[in-house]
């Protein structure tokens, strides 16, 4: 990495303007710190700094202690994090502490307006996104980038392994200051859900490349969707994985059918429609992962050119010697189509 390149930092393109956007990297040099000096010199205590209590108690000291407590002056907060405190369904004067900024809930059927038609896949939460294939006859062919899919979905799971092997892949990675909601990104119904043990990497993009398959390795939640059913998507098999990372304990399922109300538990043979808040993420920075069928989904024409735009200075470019450039894109707006077969 050159100084320039060194001082430019990581960049991805903001979807609605097509800008260039350089991410502010939260405790930027605790990660470095932790990826490098540490994982190489100390082996034994970076994998106790990734674990369950670390990552629990570090989440408990940034947003619930009386370090990450109550903010003063927690509206400039909010504008320094460019959080548009219109969108807030509860009156933002009492989002006063960090964890009640990263866990706000908003007026999503207002300010993130989703396609209607039927056979569409929308983008499951605010975050910065990268698709591609696993697939060698693709032009997106990206594999073993980010995750292994036996890792991912659970060595085990032959038939969910045997239905996504060469298909295509959705990645999106919040930050801390996102809306930190997931929601459902096709209609369909729950055939399988279960979790995935492992440990709390961040999701920060210097640790992504630093450990192989990071997505892999981190505790997850995966839920299997088939979407071939009446009231579905109709775009076959769809995997939602839902990453937890450094500083994130867990993560809450609350699927709900009225705004944030009254919200269930999931699991197998429940109806999920599109569009809907599924799950909460903990305070922090984490991932969720789409998975299809081969030939299944086309993405749409901006997300795929934007990857390979010139002139943007992504750490993930730099790592994998291939241009991979994030699109920011919020949730419940429009990510892919069902594919013709």
């Amino acid at each position: 990495m050159s100084g320039q390149q060194s001082l430019v930092g990581h960049q991805y393109i903001d979807r609605k303007s097509g800008q260039i956007c350089t991410e502010r990297l939260y405790a930027h040099r605790l990660i470095k710190l932790l990826y490098s000096h540490v994982l190489e010199n100390a082996p034994l205590l970076f994998r106790l700094l990734i674990g369950a209590r670390f990552t629990q108690w570090l989440g408990y000291l940034n947003y619930e202690s009386f370090i990450g407590g109550k903010i003063l002056g927690h509206d400039e907060f909010m504008k320094a994090c460019d959080i548009d405190r219109g969108e807030c369904l509860e009156d933002p004067r009492r989002l006063d502490t960090l964890k009640k900024i990263f866990e706000r809930q908003i007026r999503y059927w207002v300010c993130r307006p989703m396609p209607q038609d039927v056979g569409t896949v929308v983008s499951p939460c605010d975050a910065r996104m990268l698709c591609g294939s696993l697939s060698e006859t693709s032009q997106l062919f990206i594999k073993g980038k980010f995750f292994d899919l036996p890792e991912l979905l659970g060595k085990d799971k032959k038939r969910w392994l045997s239905a996504f092997q060469d298909g295509d892949f959705a990645l999106f990675r919040l930050t801390p200051e996102k809306y930190h909601y997931n929601h459902t990104p096709v209609a369909g119904k729950i055939i399988d859900f279960y979790e995935v043990g492992g440990l709390y990497h961040s999701c920060n993009p210097q640790a992504v490349l630093t450990v192989a398959t990071p997505y892999s390795k981190n505790r997850h939640v995966v839920t299997i969707i088939d979407t071939d059913v009446p009231g579905g998507t109709a775009i076959g098999l769809v995997a939602m994985v839902e990453v937890v990372a450094l500083m994130i304990g867990g993560i809450s399922q609350c699927y709900s059918i009225r705004g944030y109300d009254d919200p269930v538990s999931i699991g197998t043979a429940v109806f999920l429609e599109k569009g809907l808040p599924k799950s909460l993420f903990r305070p922090g920075s984490s991932t969720v992962v789409l998975l299809f069928e081969k030939e299944r989904i086309r993405f749409t024409p901006d997300l795929i050119v934007n990857m390979s735009v010139s002139g943007v200075f992504s750490v993930f470019s730099q790592g994998f010697g291939k241009s991979l450039i994030e699109t920011d894109v919020k949730v419940r707006s429009l990510i892919g189509n069902v594919s013709v077969r």
